[in-house]
């Protein structure tokens, strides 16, 4: 690895931060966006049974939004009824947008800078090929014409940059390229799941400001 690494050259080092930064990034989405930490299955469920007579506390409440995405988005509800009896529906359903977009806005954390990559490294891939090609030229003797003698040894040297770097730009931005729209169309999926929740809940808690209007 270290020989393909001194043949590339150092054009090769911006694409390695690349994808080290891309395997990072991977890494903590594939854990932040685990369906246990975003949307549990049966965490609806329980706040609505929980719920059926009376409001939580707000320890209850705190837990709640501590327990995932959704359960942050449930708690804002929950808040909201809480601090104002009297809420009206649309009241309601702002403090749902409202908590439903910065939930949205955590689970598209590092999303950007993951397509960044994907678009950067083809582009870093191919500077490490004029850089390449640059030393093809500068190897050949000033009076040869037909492309022949000069410095075999800088020649060589210039096509594994050239080739290398072309190479490990694909290499990297093709992979997370990929992950990034996987983890876009999770992000669209749990975006749907939130706004379900919300619309199934709000009926739920309007019933307990209709008691004491």
């Amino acid at each position: 690895m270290f020989s393909i690494i001194q043949a590339a050259g150092w054009p090769i080092w911006p694409l390695i931060l690349c994808s080290i930064v891309a395997l990072a990034l991977v890494i903590e989405r594939f854990s932040s966006l685990r369906t246990v930490r975003v949307v549990p299955q049966r965490l609806l469920d329980e706040v609505i049974s929980v719920t059926s007579k009376s409001l939580p506390a707000p320890e209850v409440v705190n837990k709640l939004s501590a327990n995932s995405v959704l359960g942050s988005v449930l708690a804002s509800g929950l808040r909201a009824v809480i601090a104002d009896p009297r809420i009206t529906e649309d009241g309601l359903r702002i403090a749902f947008e409202t908590a439903g977009r910065a939930a949205v806005h955590r689970l598209e954390r590092y999303l950007n800078t993951l397509g960044t990559i994907a678009s950067a490294a083809p582009l870093l891939g191919l500077f490490g090929t004029v850089v390449g090609m640059i030393e093809i030229f500068g190897s050949q003797a000033p009076a040869t014409t037909a492309g022949v003698g000069g410095n075999p040894e800088q020649l060589a040297h210039g096509i594994s940059i050239a080739l290398y770097n072309t190479a490990f730009g694909l290499v990297v931005a093709i992979p997370s390229l990929m992950f990034y729209r996987y983890f876009r169309g999770r992000v669209d999926e749990y975006t749907i799941d939130l706004e379900q929740a919300s619309e199934r809940i709000m009926p739920h808690l309007l019933r307990f400001t209709s008691r004491q209007s």
